[in-house]
């Protein structure tokens, strides 16, 4: 009798157990189901997100790229443009030196416009070697971004305030080679020189238009002296 009792004592204390496992199971079921579906609706949030960020990236991109092809485009035109005037200039010079008179003068005022253009020289280098230098920081993946800025800051204010360069519009072309020019060279690259590729068509630009600048200066000088 007394084994009896115990034996369904027993019984009704597995049957608590199960219940109280089951209880527990089902509780702990319904807890990783809500964690999981928390986990699978931030992951699909992060994941808009991030297509949201790249399409705006690549947008960015495509963007950057038409702006340089343009600029790219309008710097070859107006370096065709000004190697066509160079080549109207040489002929007109020609002509001037077989002219008696006119040669003379025009010697005279060729002489003191190449003054001009070896000054305007001396600034174009000062330029390219802060571009550079710019360009070298911003391809360093250790230089700090306040050394680039500080150049670029120096550079804008040269180009603000110096005659020449406010007569070749330097400034400008600054503008867009610190807001387009990101091409650097290979990683192992030591050469500065290979580092930049719209800076090397303004620079190019600009020698140009000095060239053309100091012919055009020179027969200003010859018309007011008649």
């Amino acid at each position: 009798m007394v084994g009896w009792i115990w034996t369904r004592e027993c019984q009704k204390e597995i049957e608590r157990e199960k219940q109280e496992y089951r209880k527990k199971h089902s509780s702990l079921q319904k807890d990783l189901e809500g964690k999981y579906r928390d986990i699978i609706t931030e992951n699909r949030r992060a994941v808009a997100h991030l297509e949201v960020e790249l399409e705006k990236e690549r947008n960015r991109t495509l963007s950057y790229r038409e702006a340089l092809v343009s600029q790219s485009r309008k710097l070859v035109e107006e370096r065709r443009f000004l190697e066509q005037e160079q080549e109207k200039l040489e002929r007109e010079k020609q002509v001037l030196l077989h002219s008696g008179a006119e040669s003379t003068l025009y010697q005279s005022c060729l002489a003191k416009e190449e003054e001009w253009q070896k000054r305007a020289s001396i600034l174009l280098k000062e330029f390219e070697e802060g571009l550079k230098e710019r360009q070298d920081i911003y391809c360093s993946l250790v230089v700090p971004r306040s050394q680039r800025l500080e150049i670029e800051k120096n550079l804008l204010v040269k180009a603000a305030t110096d005659p020449i360069a406010m007569a070749l519009h330097v400034e400008s072309g600054l503008k867009d080679i610190f807001k387009y020019d990101n091409y650097c060279g290979t990683m192992l690259n030591r050469n500065k020189s290979q580092n930049g590729k719209l800076m090397w068509l303004y620079l190019r630009n600009w020698e140009l238009a000095v060239e053309l600048q100091k012919f055009k200066r020179v027969e200003k000088a010859m018309l007011g002296k008649r």
